[in-house]
């Protein structure tokens, strides 16, 4: 079911954990399976230089998580934000069609990050949803 790649992120996840003095911090939640996913962003010149995440949920969840932060680490944030969940996908080397909504989890936990990080500093959040409406578990929270 699910790929070497993702068994290794799953068992050995990198970047876990929270950092109290972090610039941006980005919670969503996907309503279907209760997956829940707070990234953690220390910037530095626009430049994301440490990344931490706390995820609860599948496996599928926590390996997008640890491999979403480790791609980031060292991007700017507009290279951050440009990170799609299918480079998240390929980079794990595949999802079930059922566990793709983790991999856009961790895309949308990091734009909700970033947004936070605008707002700290009195900047407009960048368009976040894909959807256009509310309420249909697209719309991350800032934490």
């Amino acid at each position: 079911m699910y790929t070497e790649r993702v068994m290794e992120e799953f068992t050995n996840p990198k970047n876990v954990g929270e950092l109290a003095d972090a610039d941006g911090v980005g919670e969503v939640g996907s309503p279907s399976c209760g997956d829940i996913m707070r990234i953690y962003l220390k910037i530095e010149d626009d430049r994301i230089t440490d990344v931490r995440f706390r995820t609860f949920g599948c496996a599928a969840a926590i390996a997008s998580s640890s491999m979403a932060t480790r791609m980031i680490r060292g991007m700017t944030l507009d290279e951050a934000w440009d990170l799609s969940n299918g480079d998240v996908v390929a980079a794990l080397g595949g999802l079930p069609d059922a566990k793709v909504h983790c991999s856009l989890l961790a895309r949308d936990a990091i734009r909700a990050a970033v947004n936070d990080y605008r707002a700290r500093r009195g900047l407009p959040p960048r368009e976040t949803g894909s959807c256009g409406g509310d309420g249909c578990g697209c719309h991350p929270k800032n934490g």
